[in-house]
């Protein structure tokens, strides 16, 4: 099934992605997510320790009580910390859910899984993170990092001290009220996405209570991820009415989130929770450009006017609201991003790195990877973008030579995998050239679902002015942010 965004799905996108674009967005992550990569559920981890107690987990509702029985009946919870360890540390994949998650510009993230999928997801997408597996950790920075995680039931690396049995719970406002305290604050200053997450677990309850008491009316707006599909044909008898129990107890929760200010967000199937993120991210990414591009012979333009066509770029995406997101490349990147900080300049608002993101190339320590850290950067700086200008495009070939610049080729390359629009200046020639020659051919691959016909002729028109050819490029732009518009 095609998915579509209903109206409050709409709705969302636009509120979640206004939050996520000022920074006073925050997530938590909840188990549903983990086992959609491939972990065990609570009740197949306790399976075997039901099996001992002589019970049998499908009958049961309390699964906190059975590791409490464990404990009671062993008197250690040995048994159950390597039950964790053995399945929340096998070699599962992260999904693509986590993926998108971890492209998202939120710097604040709560979970109560132990796994350290999101760890590793946050890391491959090239951001640092502070992650608070222990009390401890609260009081403790890492220095540079690009976001918080939060593991308010502990971490499989350190399974003795994860929150598992009644004991944990019942003593979790003693032993760990500082996360309380933390995530207190946090619902009351940001808006919270939850994904895969049940609200069946008692802190997080008495949390939202807690907040709930202390701003009433005045709480912040949150969301939620539920899943509740379609009434399927030829249900009759018993499959009837339990499924209609089934949909009875979801609204009623439903309107019970209401209480804590959490809007619930219908999907019919879990499979359309991956559309719904990834156009929440095109929504967040409308306003963030790449410019790509090299110039090492700067023809047919000429220097002088290559180099001010970059400037002016640069400054108009400052001026008219976009973030410019730059691997500095030669030629080319240095003047964007002189033409975006002049402008920053007479600017009195906004922090800087919301709007120009520099980021130029790693140096590899061995020259044999460097192609490799090359495409990693190039990965990492676009899949923040919804947009890739490009400019010229070429480079010495060593020899005294010219040759079309291969690094631009591959990130337009990347800009088409992952998605994103491609804006090919063609009268700044080479590679731009070659681009626009097949844009025009076949604009749908390069600005999908976009009728900018006209202004893109203009970029590969050489007698077009200087300003004619900055107006086109932001006529596209424009159109870009419209249609990643719910």
């Amino acid at each position: 099934m095609v998915w579509s965004p209903t109206d409050e799905q709409k709705r969302f996108i636009r509120q979640y992605g206004k939050a996520l674009a000022h920074r006073d967005a925050a997530l938590f992550i909840g188990a549903g997510v983990s086992r959609a990569a491939g972990y065990v559920d609570w009740k197949s981890l306790l399976r075997g320790i039901a099996r001992d107690l002589g019970l049998d987990v499908d009958r049961e509702t309390d699964l906190v009580a059975l590791t409490q029985f464990h404990v009671n009946q062993r008197g250690t919870r040995a048994t159950i910390n390597q039950e964790l360890m053995d399945e929340l540390t096998k070699g599962v994949t992260a999904t693509p859910i986590h993926q998108i998650v971890a492209r998202l510009p939120v710097d604040t993230i709560w979970t109560t899984n132990y796994d350290e999928l999101l760890e590793r997801s946050f890391e491959a997408a090239g951001k640092w993170v502070d992650v608070k597996r222990t009390i401890a950790n609260l009081a403790q920075v890492r220095r540079g990092k690009d976001l918080t995680l939060y593991k308010m039931h502990g971490c499989v690396s350190q399974p003795e001290d994860a929150v598992l049995t009644k004991d944990d719970y019942e003593g979790y406002e003693r032993k760990r009220s500082l996360y309380s305290d933390s995530l207190k604050g946090d619902l009351i200053e940001r808006t919270f996405l939850f994904l895969g997450f049940s609200f069946t677990d008692p802190n997080i309850e008495q949390i939202l209570a807690r907040v709930r008491t202390l701003l009433g009316a005045n709480q912040r707006e949150h969301f939620c991820v539920m899943r509740r599909s379609p009434r399927p044909a030829g249900l009759k008898g018993k499959q009837k009415a339990d499924f209609e129990y089934e949909q009875r107890k979801a609204d009623h929760q439903s309107t019970d989130l209401r209480r804590f200010g959490i809007q619930t967000l219908w999907i019919e199937e879990y499979e359309h929770l991956e559309p719904l993120l990834r156009a929440l991210a095109a929504y967040v990414d409308r306003s963030s450009v790449f410019v790509a591009g090299s110039a090492e012979d700067h023809a047919p333009l000429g220097q002088v006017r290559l180099e001010s066509l970059a400037r002016r770029v640069g400054a108009r995406l400052v001026d008219e609201g976009f973030r410019l997101v730059s691997g500095f490349g030669q030629g080319i990147g240095e003047h964007v991003v002189l033409g975006a900080l002049r402008a920053l300049y007479h600017q009195s608002v906004g922090r800087d790195e919301d709007r120009v993101l520099i980021r130029p190339f790693p140096r590899a320590s061995d020259p044999n990877l460097q192609s490799a850290a090359n495409r990693r950067h190039r990965e990492d700086l676009i899949s923040r973008v919804g947009t890739v200008i490009v400019l010229a495009g070429n480079r010495s070939d060593g020899s005294g030579g010219i040759s079309l610049s291969q690094g631009v080729r591959e990130e337009v390359d990347i800009a088409h995998r992952l998605g994103k629009h491609v804006i090919p200046l063609g009268v700044t020639g080479h590679v731009a050239a070659e681009l626009w020659q097949q844009a025009i051919a076949n604009p749908p691959s390069f600005l999908p679902g976009l009728d900018v016909g006209k202004p893109l002729g203009v970029l590969g028109d050489n007698s077009a002015s200087e300003d004619a050819i900055v107006d086109a490029t932001f006529a596209i732009l424009k159109a870009v942010q419209v249609g990643a518009t719910p």
